[in-house]
C-alpha cells in the first residue's frame, strides 16, 4: 500500500513551501525592525541609541538695567578714581580720661615734686584719621569732605594703584562739609559727574572707599530719599539718602549711579551703634560741583543772598494765605537794603518759583539763592493777595553777618479766643529790659504763656514781641486789644512774632 509523503515533491507542493519560506523572511525583518525601534534585537544583541535632539531652551528673560554684569562694568571703571585718604595732625599729651593727678595734693605729697616734674611738660602725639576722596580732574584735583582733613598737619592720598602722594589742600566749605585737594599726577583715572536733580527715588547706587581702610570697597543700595535736610550736618543741606551700606572710612567717597556717574560725595550716616545701619547721606554731584568751582578758582566759596526769612508754608498758614496747595514758602520777613526789598517782595508774599524752579520748601530756597552767581538777576514768582505775580531779584553776595533787627513795650491785655492764652503787655524801655530785649522797640510782647494751651503747644515763648495778628499791624497794646477782641473761640488766628531779631508766622487753630 503507498502512503501519502507529506514531503515528496511536488509541484504543488513546492508552490507552497517557497510561499511559506517567504512569509518567514518578511515576519524575521519585520521583527527586526521593531526590535530596533524598541532598542533591542534577538540573541541578546542590543541596538544602539540614537542620540536624543535637545529641546531649545527658552531664552532667559533680559536683565533689569543696571545689575549683574553692568554693575560689574560700573565698579571696574570707576575704583580707580576713588582714594584712599590719609591724614595726620598733633595734638598734646597729658590730656584725656587717663591723663595723671597732677596738681591732686594727695598724689604730690606721696610722690614728691621732683617726680611729677617729669611728666608736667606736654608731649607732642599724632592722631590718624582714614577717609575716602574721588579724583574729579586728570590732572590730580580730588573731592573729599571737610572732617576728614580739617585741622591736618599732613594728608596723604593713596591711589588704586598703591601709589603714595603728599595732597595740598586747595580750600575747604564747613558749610557743606566739602573739600578740595591737589596731588602732583597726571593722566589720573575720573569720574563723570551726573546731573544730581535728575536722580529718584529707588534708583541703583554704588558707594565706594575704603570704609575702617579696607580700600576700593563697593557696596550697593538705592536712593531712598532725595532732598534731605534740617540733619543737623552742614549748615547747607539737601543730602541724598541711600542704602548702600557706608560705614567710617567712606566719608569722602563716591555715590554713583547706575550709569557710572558720580551722584554724590558720601558724607555721614546715621547710626546708633557707629556702623552701617541702612541710612547714609551724600551732599548731591550738582551742590557738590559747585563748590569745587568756587574753591579751585578762588579758594573760597561766595553765595548768593536774597534777604528774606522765611518758613515753611503749613496747610492752616495756606489756608490763613490763600494757597490752595501747601508749596511755596512764606515770607516772614524781608530786611532792608536787601535785594528783596529794593525789588518789591514784602513780608506775607508766598514764593512759588524761584529762577525757573519750584519751590517746595525753605532748604530748597535757600540753596538755590545761595548756589546763584553773584549778579545775576533771578525771576521771582510769588504770590500776594491771592494774586500771582513776578519780580526780577539781582542776587547779591551773603554779607559776613546779616544784621539783626532789634527787638520790641506796659498794660495788660486779655482778649477772648486762643489770644486769651496771653498774657501781652506793651514794650517799655524797663520791661525790655528784664526780658533781655533790646531797647528802642515798640510793640506787643509776651510776658506769660498759659501751661497746657494751645499757645504753649504752637512753641509761643515769653519775649516772643507780637507784630501782626490776622494781617493787621499791632503797633501797641491799644491795637493788639482791638483786633484780638474780634476773634472768636473757634477762630482761628495768625500771629506775626518777632524773637531774636527773626520774624516767623504762627497759627493758632481751635
Amino acid at each position: 500500500m503507498s502512503g501519502y509523503d507529506l514531503f515528496k515533491p511536488g509541484p504543488r507542493r513546492r508552490t507552497s513551501l517557497v510561499v511559506s519560506l517567504l512569509l518567514v523572511g518578511v515576519g524575521i525583518l519585520i521583527g527586526v525592525v521593531v526590535a530596533s525601534d524598541l532598542g533591542w534585537l534577538p540573541f541578546g544583541h542590543a541596538v544602539p541609541e540614537a542620540p536624543v535632539k535637545p529641546v531649545p531652551a527658552a531664552m532667559p528673560p533680559p536683565a533689569p538695567v543696571g545689575v549683574d554684569r553692568n554693575f560689574v562694568q560700573v565698579a571696574k571703571a570707576v575704583t580707580p578714581a576713588v582714594v584712599n585718604i590719609f591724614t595726620t595732625r598733633s595734638g598734646k599729651g597729658g590730656e584725656g580720661p587717663h591723663a595723671m593727678p597732677f596738681d591732686d595734693p594727695l598724689f604730690r605729697r606721696f610722690f614728691g615734686d621732683e617726680f611729677f616734674r617729669r611728666f608736667e611738660a606736654p608731649r607732642e602725639r599724632k592722631e590718624r584719621s582714614l577717609g575716602s576722596g574721588v579724583i574729579v580732574d586728570p590732572n590730580g584735583l580730588i573731592i573729599t569732605n571737610n572732617h576728614v582733613v580739617s585741622k591736618a598737619d599732613e594728608i596723604k592720598v593713596f591711589l588704586s594703584d598703591k601709589r603714595e602722594f603728599k595732597a595740598k589742600l586747595i580750600g575747604t566749605d564747613a558749610k557743606t562739609d566739602l573739600a578740595v585737594l591737589k596731588i602732583e599726577a597726571e593722566g589720573l583715572q575720573t569720574i563723570p559727574w551726573s546731573d544730581s536733580d535728575k536722580l529718584e527715588v529707588g534708583e541703583f547706587v554704588l558707594a565706594v572707599g575704603n570704609p575702617f581702610g579696607l580700600t576700593q570697597t563697593v557696596t550697593l543700595g538705592i536712593v531712598s530719599a532725595v532732598g534731605r535736610a534740617s540733619m543737623g550736618i552742614a549748615e547747607y543741606e539737601d543730602f541724598i539718602q541711600t542704602d548702600a551700606a557706608i560705614n567710617p572710612g567712606n566719608s569722602g567717597g563716591a555715590l554713583v549711579n547706575a550709569r557710572g556717574e558720580l551722584a554724590g560725595i558720601n558724607t555721614a550716616i546715621f547710626s546708633q551703634s557707629g556702623g552701617n545701619m541702612g541710612i547714609g547721606f551724600a551732599v548731591p554731584s550738582n551742590m557738590a560741583r559747585s563748590i569745587l568751582d568756587q574753591l579751585v578758582k578762588s579758594g573760597k566759596v561766595v553765595r548768593g543772598w536774597l534777604g528774606v526769612s522765611i518758613q515753611e508754608l503749613s496747610p492752616e498758614l495756606a489756608a490763613q494765605f490763600g494757597v490752595t496747595e501747601s508749596k511755596g514758602v512764606l515770607v516772614s520777613d524781608v530786611l532792608e537794603s536787601s535785594p528783596a526789598k529794593r525789588a518789591g517782595l514784602e513780608r506775607g508774599d508766598v514764593i512759588l518759583e524761584f529762577d525757573g524752579k519750584p519751590v517746595e520748601n525753605p532748604t530748597q530756597l535757600r540753596n538755590a539763592v545761595a548756589q546763584t552767581i553773584v549778579g545775576k538777576k533771578a525771576v521771582v514768582k510769588f504770590l500776594r493777595d491771592k494774586t500771582m505775580r513776578m519780580v526780577e531779584v539781582a542776587i547779591a553776595e551773603q554779607p559776613k553777618q546779616v544784621a539783626q533787627a532789634g527787638e520790641e513795650s506796659g498794660e495788660s491785655a486779655r482778649p477772648a479766643g486762643l489770644l486769651s492764652d496771653l498774657d501781652a503787655r506793651e514794650l517799655t524801655a524797663d520791661l525790655a529790659g528784664r526780658l533781655g530785649l533790646a531797647a528802642g522797640e515798640r510793640g506787643v510782647v509776651v510776658v506769660q504763656v498759659r501751661p497746657g494751651s494751645i499757645a504753649e503747644e504752637t512753641g509761643i515763648k515769653e519775649g516772643d514781641i507780637i507784630l501782626e495778628v490776622n494781617r493787621k499791624t499791632v503797633a501797641n497794646l491799644k491795637a493788639y486789644e482791638k483786633v484780638a477782641a474780634k476773634i472768636g473761640k473757634d477762630e482761628a488766628a495768625l500771629l506775626l512774632i518777632k524773637r531774636q531779631g527773626r520774624t516767623t508766622y504762627v497759627t493758632l487753630k481751635p
